[in-house]
């Protein structure tokens, strides 16, 4: 090839990875890059949280007493810890339990059909994913706090 040919040619983008401190604030993630983040996030807390689960259902299920208690844990409070404090915490389980089995789903359907493995399809599925998990968690943190 010539000199004059290869000069034409315009320069290809270059990928390299993103710097913490210079390009994390104008990196822009897609979509599915954000339910991938928050896949980890929720199962993270899910884990985290475990204790305080297995002490809600524990709870709930012993006796009459102890869900009077349970009961009165979320709207007096539980020690030093107020009811609306754990009340935000239920809702935070509630988004991670949600997102998390949404984006299961979503990742399980892109193993087993082939056609879901497209720029478009990931994107579409991705802000389905996220619509859907917020949307069921204000409906059901309405429901928590007593709005309905």
């Amino acid at each position: 090839m010539t000199e004059t040919a290869s000069s034409a040619r315009p320069q290809r983008p270059q990928f390299r990875n993103i710097n913490i401190f210079t390009d994390v604030r104008t990196y822009r993630l897609p979509p599915a890059g954000w339910v991938s983040i928050l896949h980890r996030v929720s199962g993270v807390l899910m884990f985290v949280l475990m204790p305080f689960i297995i002490w809600m259902f524990d709870t709930s299920v012993s006796s009459e007493l102890s869900f009077a208690r349970f009961k009165a844990a979320f709207n007096v409070g539980l020690g030093w810890v107020p009811g609306w404090f754990l009340k935000l915490v239920v809702l935070a389980l509630m988004w991670a339990y949600l997102h998390h089995f949404i984006a299961g789903l979503r990742h399980l359907w892109m193993d087993v059909s082939h056609d879901a493995v497209s720029k478009q399809f990931g994107k579409t599925s991705a802000i389905t994913v996220l619509v859907l998990s917020l949307g069921l968690t204000l409906v059901l943190g309405l429901k928590l706090f007593g709005v309905y």
